[in-house]
């Protein structure tokens, strides 16, 4: 191969990983880049996609937890996910007196153990077509595919989509969805 060939091959590579937040060494998520040596906490107060889910988090009083050694599989909902939720909804879970049914409600976006979007297909194709994660809240998630997608199920029969997958923390990994799970 000659020179010019492989230059052009390297380019492209590493286009590519720039282009693909799976690839990509520090992803970019909500406008900064996520760095693989920080917590998931450290990274998602810097998502300008994440405020709410942030804000959530604290009034839950999980940040000590989620910034502890983990690992953690964090199915993460944006910002417009809390949006699509009934007027009001956040605003009122993140009241003191309805902590408990925040801590759950966020509770069940964690799974023990770190799974990449590429062990969650593959777990899916183990289980025929499905695959239970069971969720630190203690109820499960029930994992899909559609097409090279990778689609949760919660307990409702709500869904929500992995839009950024693979998001590597220093205690575990992020996927980011576009809906909130509801236990």
């Amino acid at each position: 191969m000659s020179k010019s060939i492989r230059r052009l091959a390297l380019a492209l590579g590493l286009a590519a990983a720039a282009a693909s937040p799976a690839l990509a060494k520090n992803p970019m998520v909500g406008g900064a880049p996520m760095y693989a040596n920080k917590t998931i906490v450290e990274n998602a107060v810097n998502s300008k996609d994440h405020t709410t889910l942030v804000a959530a988090v604290k009034a839950a009083g999980l940040v000590d937890t989620l910034s502890g050694p983990g690992p953690f599989t964090v199915f993460a909902p944006t910002n417009a996910a809390f949006a699509k939720l009934p007027p009001g909804t956040v605003e009122t879970l993140v009241q003191p007196q309805n902590k408990a049914q925040l801590t759950s409600i966020l509770t069940y976006h964690v799974v023990p153990g770190v799974y990449t979007a590429k062990e969650l297909m593959a777990a899916v194709r183990q289980g025929g077509g499905q695959a239970e994660l069971k969720t630190v809240q203690g109820e499960p998630l029930t994992v899909t595919t559609k097409g090279k997608a990778v689609m949760l199920t919660d307990t409702k029969g709500n869904m929500a989509k992995v839009t950024i997958p693979n998001v590597m923390q220093s205690n575990g990994v992020i996927h980011v969805i576009n809906g909130v799970m509801m236990p």
